[in-house]
């Protein structure tokens, strides 16, 4: 190698080109010239290799990067035609096909919330942590925010000191009918099927975080770590759930095994499945009756009614997610 420390990766190419270029100045050779050859020729042989290796290293570059822009660039065109396809083709099922509900429809999963019978109590937010298998959290995580919670209450404020009014809003996947999520997840680890439910396939997850950064809900959450549970906790799991591991996404799943559940125990009792036979467990434990949840596709049924009631509203729905979870406000 020359020994010219400021172009040091330049005369280790021209080094391994001077081998093919035995008509080169003898100088050039020389390992006692720490400026430069020295040669005397009019056009130096060791500038000309050390210039067509920069230039044909830079031309080398440019296309590789190019190259490898126009790919980038055709495969998000290609995922986020093939999301919308997807999305579409949920939706038409969604009205045309899959499990048959009352009168012959489909049925479209939804939830309201009364907020005037809402105690905060915090009844659903245990519920939901014991029957999906949730760690218990300790104080670090808790000072990260990365205690995961489906549910979470959420405090909101109104007036002005000292006539000021708060309350708990429970927050949870809005289950939303155009949801913003699976549109850039890249491996569709995360989908909307027939029956209106956003779900989420942890097998298949890879921990890329779009979804997360996607949803204006904020409540899809990030395995930071392995699973933890001090004993005798893993004896009271429930089987039907899964205990996710790190590096995947998860969220509420308006606890769809028990609706695969109720469906099976309808097959096997010889009847038809009902509405009423799926209930989250949010819902089960809620000691003020404030959470409903049906088939909103039903028009006679109780969650249909309120969800059309002058006092339903949704969660920033200008942005047109159209989310299944209504809440009722306050009379």
């Amino acid at each position: 190698m020359m020994a010219n420390k400021n172009n040091g990766v330049a005369f280790e190419v021209d080094e391994l080109l001077f081998v093919s270029q035995p008509n080169r100045s003898s100088c050039c050779m020389s390992q006692s010239q720490p400026k430069g050859c020295g040669c005397s020729q009019e056009v130096c042989g060791c500038s000309q290799v050390n210039e067509t290796a920069k230039s044909e290293g830079g031309w080398l570059r440019r296309k590789v990067i190019g190259l490898m822009g126009a790919l980038m660039a055709a495969l998000g065109t290609l995922m986020f035609k093939r999301k919308l396809a997807a999305a579409e083709q949920g939706k038409q099922t969604s009205q045309h096909g899959g499990h048959e509900g009352k009168n012959g429809h489909t049925p479209k999963w939804g939830m309201v919330i009364d907020l005037d019978k809402c105690t905060g109590c915090g009844a659903c937010v245990v519920a939901c942590s014991v029957e999906n298998n949730m760690m218990l959290g300790n104080a670090q995580l808790a000072e990260q925010s990365r205690v995961i919670r489906w549910i979470h209450l959420l405090p909101m404020f109104e007036g002005e000191y000292p006539n000021i009014r708060s309350r708990l809003l429970p927050m949870l996947c809005q289950h939303c009918d155009d949801p913003p999520c699976i549109y850039v997840c890249p491996v569709s680890a995360t989908y909307i099927n027939h029956e209106g439910l956003v779900a989420q396939i942890y097998p298949r997850c890879i921990g890329c975080r779009f979804c997360v950064n996607n949803c204006p809900y904020t409540i899809k959450y990030f395995n930071w770590s392995d699973p933890d549970f001090p004993q005798p906790i893993p004896k009271g799991f429930n089987p039907d759930v899964a205990v996710r591991y790190k590096g995947i996404v998860e969220k509420c799943t308006f606890c769809h095994h028990r609706l695969q559940i109720a469906r099976e125990k309808a097959k096997a009792e010889g009847r038809e499945f009902k509405a009423e036979d799926y209930v989250p467990a949010c819902v089960e434990a809620c000691p003020a009756k404030a959470i409903y949840f049906g088939d909103l596709n039903d028009h006679e049924s109780e969650v249909s009614k309120l969800a059309h009631s002058r006092r339903a509203f949704k969660l920033l729905e200008e942005l047109g997610t159209d989310p299944k979870v209504i809440y009722l406000s306050e009379g």
